[in-house]
């Protein structure tokens, strides 16, 4: 059975998939040789001539499935991201009628995470992508699907410090990021134009991802080389992958309102199947786009029992969040809060940024903030239940390689953290973790 979801997926004409990293990569364009200077004459930034060229061609690039959005590009789900970081790089399969395209990364990854809670573990990242879109005139149909192999990594995924969410042979995980399940997305999205530049759509299939939160955070711009996820993931894209998901929306040039029903259990451990689709929850959000560089998105929903390790608790979650993009730079500030019912509210922060320096290095770096109540599981912990705020510092350097249908990226970095006192016992005074990454790209 599982064998042939997995066929019918790759096979269905159509059917679409999307890379969790690297959903809208941009390979920088080859720059052809240059003279050098005369002796006197000023020397010209060919780097910034390239991304100002960007720009411009980005403001002009027709959107993908967006409507009547000239400002924005995809992110997850229905999410927008600014059109200024470019659309989703792709391998065109097919013409005619319908345009078929590939995307797909390969990470392979090594993490020190330090202190006494720390764990160190080499894993492989391998996610591909498969899209079908086809224009009927006046309304557009695009079909989706997205692949993981995270689950061959194990139940309990990989060292994370201060990470939690989730569980691995019903005991929750913390200091760990669970896997990504096989099938990420399974879904389709209509487009139908209503007025002048003003589109409605609707989005969904069994596995999809509701208006809640930003853009998940593998297909952000602004965090491309970060190879661990946010501590900050179940305050604003744990519900990037949902078992049962309708989005309805009207999207202009300038705004976009949608609204989801939606599964508000987070996936269960058996990774490699398909939960049982349900919409038990809903969720709003508006999304703004004044210019091709600035994304801006606010957003609310009631989750039902999303974590199996809070029966019994729902969760209202809000989320606020801006981007910006132009030339080589990608940035994201948000603020999201996990108010539980009943229970207590719970809030983050985080910032992340993306810096391409010329075609070939890249500087990249994130800030979150976390009040966490999960870092002691234990009943007979003397910390059980007791909330900490928690800050992770992180910053690290890419160098690129342009291969033509892709890019190769290697590079690496160093985290540290702001903690209280009362968990120097438990994580060590100043915990120091590294990482260190070779990422494969296809799609140009």
């Amino acid at each position: 059975m599982r064998t042939g979801l997995i066929a019918l997926a790759l096979l269905v004409p159509g059917a679409a998939a999307a890379q969790e990293h690297d959903m809208h990569d941009m390979a920088m364009p080859e720059a052809a040789p240059t003279p050098a200077p005369e002796q006197d004459a000023p020397a010209v930034d060919h780097a910034a001539m390239d991304h100002a060229a960007m720009d411009h061609d980005m403001a002009a690039m027709p959107s993908m499935a967006m409507g009547g959005n000239a400002n924005a590009v995809a992110g997850s789900g229905t999410a927008l991201v600014p059109r200024a970081e470019g659309a989703m790089p792709m391998l065109h399969l097919a013409s005619g009628d319908w345009m078929v395209m590939a995307h797909g990364t390969f990470w392979g990854v090594y993490t020190d995470q330090g202190g006494p809670r720390g764990d160190d573990m080499a894993f492989v990242e391998l996610m591909a992508m498969l899209m079908a879109s086809r224009d009927f005139g006046g309304a557009r149909l695009q079909l989706r699907s997205m692949m993981s192999l995270e689950p061959a990594m194990g139940a309990r995924g990989y060292p994370n410090l201060f990470a939690s969410g989730e569980t691995a042979g019903g005991a929750p995980l913390v200091d760990r990021q669970h896997p990504h399940d096989l099938f990420m997305e399974l879904a389709a999205r209509v487009d139908v134009d209503i007025a002048p530049g003003t589109s409605a759509f609707v989005y969904g299939g069994p596995v999809g991802e509701p208006a809640l939160g930003p853009s998940a955070f593998m297909h952000r711009r602004s965090g491309r080389y970060l190879a661990l996820s946010p501590i900050a993931h179940h305050w604003f894209d744990s519900t990037h992958i949902t078992y049962g998901v309708v989005t309805g929306g009207v999207t202009a040039r300038a705004f976009q309102v949608e609204a989801s029903a939606f599964n508000g259990r987070e996936p269960n451990e058996e990774r490699w199947g398909i939960d049982q689709p349900r919409l038990d929850s809903w969720s709003v959000r508006a999304t703004f786009t004044p210019s091709p560089y600035w994304t801006m998105q606010v957003s609310h929903g009631r989750l039902e029992q999303p974590e199996v390790s809070h029966a019994g608790q729902d969760e209202r979650r809000t989320t606020a969040s801006v981007h910006y993009a132009r030339g080589g730079l990608a940035t994201m500030v948000a603020f999201a809060a996990k108010d539980r019912v009943p229970g207590d509210t719970l809030t983050a922060w985080l910032a992340e940024a993306n810096w391409d320096l010329g075609r070939h290095h890249s500087l990249f770096g994130r800030i979150e903030n976390v009040a966490n109540d999960e870092l002691f599981p234990d009943h007979d912990a003397l910390l059980h239940d007791q909330r900490f705020r928690v800050t992770r510092f992180e910053g690290g350097y890419a160098y690129r390689v342009p291969l033509g249908w892709g890019e190769l990226a290697l590079g690496g970095s160093l985290a540290a953290y702001a903690k209280p006192g009362a968990l120097d016992a438990a994580y060590g005074k100043t915990p120091v973790s590294a990482t260190g990454f070779a990422r494969l790209a296809i799609g140009n």
